[in-house]
Formats: structure tokens, sequence, C-alpha cells
């Protein structure tokens, strides 16, 4: 997915959205969802991808909310239309709870799709599903835009437990830091996560010797396709965690959705932990959930890397992790679909190196000696 940085509205300008879908009840929500936003107008909708097309240049929109299966002409083919004709219009897949559905929206996400909501099931009132609807939809859409006068950055942070960074930079290599010589690799994503994920976890070699533990923001369930496309591209064996088992070498593993993935130790082996805590960040699984964990294990014999994502879950974990001594590597924003997580880290002066999506793996591989 080539990223679309975030854009700039102009003085007056509104957000303008699309609803294409073949339910009606769908759409109108959408338009109730979108419409108590200010910064939102609904333009129109559309019950298939065909007429979606023809629509496009009358309405112009900004955003697509696009529905996985239609008749005449579905959402992916819609999707495929849309990015060879309109690659400027950021498109939201609306996704159903059902391996079908999650295994859609994994394959619209590869094809280019920005981001996905889950459709509402048997929430027991329109009340109810609009709510939903409304708290998950308008931040995604709201993430791809900024106002005037808004510098892209998340608002300013101060840590005051973290020594300052000396290579934030994307030109010379950070020296490796021998006295803290890593044991486990920690990532972190959101928006754009699963295309992120499936580009560079790929150039990890066979004999990597050390575990890695992402948190993807993601449900149940797809979760576990994503952790089952991923081990099918991947040298390293990938799996979703499975609590209490032990964390082993040579490993990729995936928090699994609705569960936040913590790792403890006592005298024997690391072991993983599930529990559904509260959210952090409004996140189960949540990346600080794990990288606190993961420093408390590991002190600072961690590299941790915060890809592209919305929000900023992972600063206060990358804090931790930071005073205690480990690598912290952050996406850069021109290779972020939003760069909200990374940007996080590196206006708090987390980061140590900002790099490319392509140079997250190989600057593992270069500070953990690897060829």
């Amino acid at each position: 997915m080539a990223p679309v940085n975030r854009r700039l509205l102009q003085p007056g300008e509104r957000i303008r959205v699309l609803a294409v879908d073949d339910s009606a009840v769908i759409r109108r929500l959408v338009a109730h969802a979108v419409e108590q936003e200010p910064l939102i107008e609904f333009v129109g909708a559309a019950s298939n991808g065909a007429i979606a097309l023809q629509r496009i240049p009358q309405f112009n929109p900004h955003v697509l909310t696009l529905d996985v299966e239609m008749p005449e002409m579905d959402g992916l083919e819609t999707l495929r239309r849309v990015r060879r004709a309109h690659p400027q219009i950021r498109v939201v897949m609306f996704s159903t709870l059902t391996e079908r559905g999650a295994a859609i929206t994994l394959d619209a996400l590869t094809l280019g799709a920005d981001d996905y909501v889950t459709k509402a099931s048997n929430e027991g009132s329109l009340d109810r599903s609009l709510a939903r609807l409304r708290d998950e939809l308008v931040p995604k859409i709201k993430q791809f835009f900024r106002l005037p006068g808004q510098d892209g950055a998340p608002p300013r942070f101060e840590p005051s437990l973290v020594r300052p960074t000396t290579w934030l930079s994307t030109g010379a290599p950070a020296p490796i830091r021998a006295w803290t010589r890593p044991k486990v690799v920690v990532i972190g994503a959101s928006t754009g996560g699963p295309t992120a994920l499936g580009a560079i976890l790929p150039q990890l070699p066979a004999e990597f010797p050390m575990p890695v533990l992402v948190v993807q923001h993601m449900p149940p369930l797809f979760t576990r396709l994503l952790a089952e496309r991923l081990h099918s591209i991947c040298g390293l064996p990938v799996k979703e965690a499975r609590h209490g088992e032990p964390v082993q070498s040579g490993e990729i593993i995936l928090a699994p959705g609705d569960f936040h993935l913590r790792v403890v130790s006592g005298r024997g082996p690391v072991i993983a932990c599930l529990d559904q805590s509260p959210p952090l960040n409004s996140c189960r699984p949540a990346v600080d959930a794990l990288f606190s964990s993961v420093g408390q294990v590991y002190e600072g014999a961690v590299i941790a890397a915060i890809l592209t994502g919305m929000g900023q879950d992972g600063r206060l974990g990358a804090q931790s992790l930071k005073a205690r001594g480990a690598t912290i590597l952050a996406q850069d924003e021109a290779s972020s679909v939003v760069w909200g997580m990374p940007g996080a880290v590196v206006h708090a002066g987390l980061a140590d190196r900002v790099l490319p999506l392509d140079h997250i793996v190989p600057e593992i591989l270069r500070i953990t000696n690897q060829p």
C-alpha cells in the first residue's frame, strides 16, 4: 500500500464521505454517524461498486466507506478500480465479524484499503448501533486529515525519566550498544500495520536468534488469520500467543485480539501471559502493555519498533523501555499510512532511529549482528 500523507483541509472545508453499501440501513447509519461531526459532510451513497464509480466524479469524496459483499460489483473489485482511477481517495472497509469477513478484509488491506470498521451486530437498538459506529468510524475518517495550523505532530510529551535521544536520524547508523545486547524484538502497529508487517517480517532470516513479539490492533479472529497469513510468507514461524506458553527464540508471536499480551519470568523461562484487563489507549491488545512488561523482564536488552498507526499507543511503553536502555526504532512519516503512533514516540524524544519501513528490519539485523 502506497502511503498517502494526511490531507490538509482548507479553511471552511469539510471531509466529504460517500457510503457504498447494499444495505439501506447501513447507508443511513453512516450518514447519521458522520453528520454529527462538524468536520465531516455526508455527500451521498451508492448501493454497489458500479454505481459508486459513477458517482465519485459527481460528489468528489475524500473518503469511501465500502462494503465487502455487494451485487454487480463487490467491494474488492471496487477497491481495485478506485485505487487505479482515484488513488487519493481514502477507503475504509466495512467488515463482518466472521471468518469470511475477516479474510476478505485482510485481502482489502493488501489491495490498498486504508482501514476498516466492523459492522455492528446484535446491538439491540439503532441508537446503540449508531453510537458504536460513530465512536469507531469518525476517528478513523479524521485520522487522514489535518486542519490549517496543524503541523501533523502529536501533542508534545515531556518525559521525565528518559535520557536525551542522541541518534535521531535517517542518516549515519547509530552505534551498536554493546552493553545492552538484545534478547528480544517487540513491534507495535495499528492502521496500515497488517500490510507493513507483511512487508518487513519476511525479511527476518530463518535463523534469527531471538523471539519477536507483535501487537497489531485488531479484533479476535482477525489476528488469528493475520498470523496464519504471515506464517505462510515468513522464514520464521508465526503464531498467536497462548497463555502460559514459553516465549521461544526464533518465533514471531502475535497478540490475539481482545487480549493484552505481557511477559513474565521467574526462575524458569519467559512466559507469555494473556489478560483482559481494561483497555489501554482504548486498545486491547495494547502496545503499552507489552512494552512495559518486556522492560520488566528483559531490562534494556530490547529492540522496540513502532510502526504506522493511529493514536499514541506505545509511547508510554517506549518511555519505560528507553529508561532501561532499550533501542527504539520508529517508522518515518513518509512511509506510514498514519503517523500517529510513531510520531508520538518521535516527538517525545524517544526514538533512536526514524526509518523508512523497508529499513526497519535491516537496522534490527545490524544491531543484532545478523547477516
